[in-house]
């Protein structure tokens, strides 16, 4: 858009060769005046006779200031027919206020006195030029030298001193300072005061701001000081301009005011980045004193377009462009594009390329009431601001997929080579994207910076203050968020916090895959399950209580109810808790599998799952047991506890230790309330090189039995065997004792008899 639009000032140009224009109609007016003179001049040097005269002069004033005057080298009167000649005539025109000092010269002209024809035989030429000094010399004096006179030349110029018309179909060139002009027939209309260049009208301009213009028809009225120009097109190397009509309005001094294009107007501009602009109409407006280009207005369905490796467009009802200071990487005096102000309904609309072979392209549309657009040295768009509220859409470039609403209270953006940069916006921000068949997604903040990677479009969106987010049943608060669509990874920090279904989860940062709908946290991650029904059927987790869950990070997929938690993980409910180097909880099913970790070291030991269950004898007596494994599978609807890996069961008098425990609990009903929430044993069956130890006995095998109702043991495998000081070691197919008694029922067969060995003291 800045390169198309910076084609505007070469109208200023334009504008001053159609000024000349006008001008030279004031001058047949005038001309008009002096040929009623030229009426008079035979009767004052005797042409009445067939006599030749040389070197006279003739002139007209009012109130002591002369008009002009009239000087010829020979005059010839004909009696047959009425008719004189002029030769060698020059004419000069002081106008009524002394402020001109212009001259129409010729060699022969031809008076008709009946007709009233004034006949210009051959070449004339005009000089226009301005003498304000003449303000104060009533005597006329010529000002000291000629500062740059508009020169006029045609022939066969035709003037009636009755009517004051005047008239030629040739050619008519002009030249001026700037530049050079032609165009085929003029017609002057006295009454009127409208001078006409009929055809082919064609300015070349010069200089700084060399081009040409070619008009069909030019209109000048010297009463309302304006131009109008028919279908005018102006070429400036690569660059175009054309309208169905173009008004130029002048000063008392002739100098331009302000032009107005109207119709279809068409701004393009060729080269490595071909751009264009069109409108209903456009003005321009003028400064004083030379007339520089200082304002542009575009207005009706404003439209401007670049077309780069990201093609950008632009809407708008009007746009206003203000032209300021000089172009620091150019010697010149021209004024440049510093600032474009556009407004009603403005859309700014670039097309981006995609991330990569298999992504889609998509649009980015800026849409606001009003918008500021600020340029560096005339042609390089650096930044720009809404003026109130604005909306930035990403959306397919196909359309009908998902797409990204963005608005604030006010956005302002920077460019590079025509591209966004980087976007920030502020305040009461909104995030919402769509997608059909799903729920909105929406984040609000109060602050919003955009970034955009050259070529690909949006980088990364960061919000700032208050964020909150919405997606579904998810929701998410924090200070700080950060979102990339090439992952579509939204990152919290700054105390986030995330809410799902009853599942809420705080952490030091928390990052959320819009895409999979994968959730992460990292450090001092803690959990909390709550709006948990009871489950009577259930055992270790089966409360109403919340569930809490802490660790050094979390992971959580897609609609999944399972969340890892690694590092120092522990879980708990009520009085019963897990810790291990991680957890996997299922919400739904209330089942866990936690891992120890095996270590790497002095820096790094190994740790162990550890969870307590409590157990209560036949007297009501309860007592805590402790154990640690390397693995623990827990499901509260089967009310197992699966422990692997060097599993130990420690109680105040008694320590089980096996490859392989398993811990059934006692259903948590109002008939067998928990210990202080805590998960009732049942039963453990242990496998696997079993030991149990007590303070006064040693017992092991590869398969144990307990029931915690009756704190019966049953030992078999192995074969089964128990040690103690008093009865020394027994071995059986089947060995059962009890905790708190020195009862053993032993149990063997012929291939393998009951042996007790009894240490005899010496």
């Amino acid at each position: 858009m800045p390169a198309s639009l910076s084609v505007l000032r070469r109208w200023f140009a334009a504008a001053a060769i159609a000024a000349v224009l006008l001008v030279a109609g004031a001058y047949f007016y005038a001309r008009h005046r002096e040929q009623n003179a030229l009426k008079d001049v035979p009767e004052k040097i005797g042409l009445e006779i067939k006599q030749t005269a040389t070197g006279f002069t003739v002139s007209k004033s009012e109130q002591g200031r002369t008009l002009f005057t009239i000087q010829a080298g020979k005059a010839i009167q004909f009696k047959q027919g009425g008719h004189s000649e002029l030769h060698d005539v020059e004419i000069t025109l002081y106008g009524r206020d002394s402020t001109r000092f212009d001259r129409i010269y010729g060699n022969d002209f031809e008076y008709d006195q009946q007709s009233g024809d004034v006949t210009a035989k051959g070449e004339i030429q005009i000089d226009l030029e301005t003498n304000p000094g003449g303000l104060n010399n009533p005597d006329q004096a010529p000002p000291q030298g000629l500062n740059n006179p508009i020169h006029l030349k045609t022939s066969g110029l035709v003037f009636n001193q009755k009517t004051g018309d005047a008239s030629t179909k040739e050619r008519v060139d002009f030249s001026l300072p700037q530049g050079s002009g032609s165009a085929i027939g003029v017609t002057y209309v006295a009454q009127t005061n409208v001078l006409t260049l009929r055809s082919e009208v064609n300015i070349v301009l010069s200089g700084v701001a060399a081009a040409s213009i070619v008009a069909t028809r030019a209109t000048i009225t010297k009463d309302s000081h304006d131009v109008v120009l028919e279908h005018p097109q102006m070429h400036n190397g690569t660059q175009l301009s054309e309208a169905d009509q173009a008004t130029l309005f002048l000063r008392p001094d002739n100098t331009l005011d302000r032009v107005v294009a109207y119709g279809h107007v068409q701004l393009k501009a060729d080269g490595d980045q071909p751009a264009d602009a069109q409108s209903d109409q456009l003005e321009l407006l003028m400064a004083k004193p030379q007339s520089t280009l200082q304002t542009a207005v575009l207005s009706g369905n404003v439209r401007a377009q670049i077309a780069s490796a990201q093609p950008m467009q632009a809407n708008a009802g009007r746009m206003v462009l203000d032209f300021a200071g000089k172009n620091s990487s150019k010697k010149s005096s021209q004024t440049v594009l510093s600032k474009i102000h556009a407004e009603e309904n403005v859309k700014l609309i670039q097309h981006q390329s995609p991330a990569s072979p298999s992504a889609s392209a998509q649009d980015m549309e800026l849409t606001a009431r009003a918008v500021d657009f600020f340029l560096a040295n005339g042609n390089r768009l650096d930044h720009a601001e809404t003026l109130g509220a604005a909306q930035i859409a990403v959306r397919p470039t196909a359309g009908g997929g998902p797409q990204t609403l963005v608005t604030a209270g006010k956005f302002q953006a920077s460019f590079d080579d025509g591209e966004f940069t980087s976007i920030h916006g502020e305040p009461n921000v909104s995030i919402t994207s769509q997608n059909p068949g799903q729920s909105d997604r929406v984040s609000v903040s109060r602050v919003i910076d955009v970034t955009f990677h050259p070529d690909t479009g949006i980088e990364s969106l960061v919000q700032q203050g208050n964020v909150a987010y919405v997606d579904g049943e998810r929701k998410a608060w924090a200070d700080r968020a950060r979102y990339t669509p090439a992952d579509q990874v939204l990152i919290l920090a700054g105390s986030p916090r995330v809410a799902d279904g009853g599942m809420t989860t705080t952490a030091r940062t928390l990052r959320l895959n819009r895409s999979t709908g994968d959730a992460f946290a990292d450090g001092d991650v803690k959990t909390t399950y709550s709006d948990l029904k009871p489950q009577p059927g259930g055992a270790l987790l089966s409360s109403s209580s919340p569930i809490h869950v802490t660790a050094h990070s979390m992971s959580a997929h897609g609609a999944s109810a399972i969340a890892l938690y690694t590092g120092d993980a522990r879980l708990w409910q009520d009085a019963n808790a897990v810790q291990a180097q991680s957890i996997e909880f299922d919400r739904d099913h209330r089942s866990m599998i936690a891992h120890a970790s095996a270590g790497s070291g002095p820096a790094l030991p190994a740790s162990v799952v550890s969870t307590v269950l409590v157990q209560t004898s036949q007297t009501g007596n309860s007592a805590p047991i402790a154990i640690t494994s390397s693995r623990l599978s827990y499901a509260d609807n089967d009310r197992q506890a699966h422990f692997e890996g060097d599993v130990v069961a420690r109680s105040a008098d008694l320590t089980i230790t096996a490859k392989k425990i398993d811990a059934y609990l006692e259903a948590r009903g109002a008939a067998n309330p928990s210990v202080n929430g805590a998960g009732k044993l049942d039963k453990i069956i242990a496998r696997e090189q079993v030991v149990i130890t007590q303070p006064s006995r040693r017992a092991s095998g590869d398969l144990l039995i307990y029931t915690a109702a009756d704190d019966k043991f049953v030992l078999t495998g192995g074969p089964p065997s128990i040690f103690d000081a008093e009865h020394g070691k027994i071995t059986g197919v089947s060995l059962t004792f009890f905790r708190h008694d020195d009862r053993v029922l032993i149990e063997g067969n012929t291939s393998s008899p009951t042996v007790t060995e009894t240490q005899v003291a010496r």
